[in-house]
């Protein structure tokens, strides 16, 4: 399998599916948003550019399966996944704000092995594939050196259905706003894995989160030379719902904070 020409071909898929996005904002109306669950919100935008999205990478490979946010489809390929989030972050672009993006990865096995992250806001292609490196518009990216936590700019998602970690969420958040450069927000988990592939956060934590979410950029991360892994330490970080990120450097400072609050 040419992974690096399949790399190619769902980078310009999710482009192509970013731009739709893009054209779509200004008509996006209170009628057209859904209520999936608590402050978890859809349009027709998300499940349309989804659609064309599963219709495409049918084309490139059928004999894979489909994990997808959006339910367009399920079918369990046996050895590959698609897994699809259409537009990850919607509420920022319901709202009109930056960033939102399309993430693709195809996994082996229920591992990455290619994927991308188009941000749509600033036009940028973030792409990877097993053992082919990490790629900005196809400039080759590196994650940071920092090793301490006063020269680290972190990311972070906050949770939003469910708050069973949320005391201790906010002990770990009071000691990285005290000791780092700051904490970030950004509102999409595909986009914090992206800026730690290429070197603009330093490390990136959340829980609650889906598969959709970090396929890509889990890829992206590792391909950079960062590292990925669950609360605990392991390799659950696809299906287990909590992720923690960063340069090889600075992990273990970081794993060992978010480890001594969350786990």
């Amino acid at each position: 399998m040419d992974l690096q020409h399949i790399c190619r071909e769902i980078g310009t898929l999710a482009q192509e599916a970013g731009q739709f996005i893009r054209e779509q904002r200004s008509q996006i109306t209170n009628d057209d948003i859904e209520l999936k669950g608590k402050a978890s919100l859809v349009t027709y935008v998300d499940k349309e550019a989804e659609k064309m999205i599963v219709a495409r990478l049918r084309e490139l490979l059928p004999e894979a399966g489909f994990i997808t946010e959006e339910g367009t489809a399920t079918e369990s390929g046996e050895e590959y996944k698609w897994v699809i989030d259409p537009l990850d972050g919607t509420t920022n672009f319901i709202h009109g704000i930056f960033p939102h993006s399309v993430s693709i990865a195809l996994t082996k096995d229920n591992n990455p092995i290619a994927g991308v992250v188009y941000e749509i806001g600033q036009n940028e292609l973030f792409s990877a594939w097993k053992g082919g490196g990490a790629y900005l518009n196809d400039q080759p990216i590196a994650v940071s050196k920092s090793a301490t936590h006063e020269d680290v700019l972190l990311a972070t998602g906050f949770p939003y259905y469910n708050f069973d970690k949320l005391e201790s969420y906010l002990k770990v958040l009071e000691f990285f706003m005290i000791e780092t450069r700051g904490m970030r927000r950004m509102g999409s988990a595909a986009v914090d894995l992206a800026y730690v592939a290429c070197g603009r956060f330093d490390g990136f934590f959340e829980h609650a989160l889906h598969a959709w979410d970090v396929a890509a950029g889990v890829l992206l991360v590792q391909e950079a030379g960062g590292k990925v892994t669950d609360f605990k330490g392991g390799d659950k970080y696809l299906f287990g719902k909590e992720l923690i990120s960063a340069n090889a450097n600075y992990f273990p400072a970081f794993f060992a904070k978010v480890n001594e609050h969350l786990e």
